[in-house]
């Protein structure tokens, strides 16, 4: 299952749509989460972009460990539409991040 806290993923779906202001707080945030936690986020993001279904989570996750070559926040950051691909993911998982959200807000 999920190994990143909701609240999380939102941090990093809300910089990311901030843009250029936000640049290097993103990379200091996503350098500053354990590896399981930078590997669930790369999970995520790609079952939201329809890589991986939902039910294929956990060999997603199992892929980002095996298949990390650049630092997380590198590939991340490189990644067309993040924020969208992350809030897929989170729905595709069935995670409500409402309270999260609201923090943000």
């Amino acid at each position: 299952m999920l190994e990143i806290s909701p609240q999380k993923v939102v941090h990093v779906i809300f910089q990311a749509r901030e843009g250029r202001g936000a640049v290097a707080e993103l990379r200091a945030f996503i350098e500053g989460l354990n590896d399981d936690e930078q590997a669930h986020l790369v999970a995520l993001a790609w079952v939201g972009r329809g890589a991986y279904d939902a039910e294929d989570y956990a060999e997603a996750v199992d892929t980002a460990f095996a298949e990390k070559t650049t630092p997380t926040a590198d590939y991340l950051m490189g990644m067309p539409h993040l924020a969208e691909n992350l809030e897929a993911g989170l729905d595709a998982m069935g995670v409500d991040v409402t309270d999260a959200e609201e923090d943000f807000l």
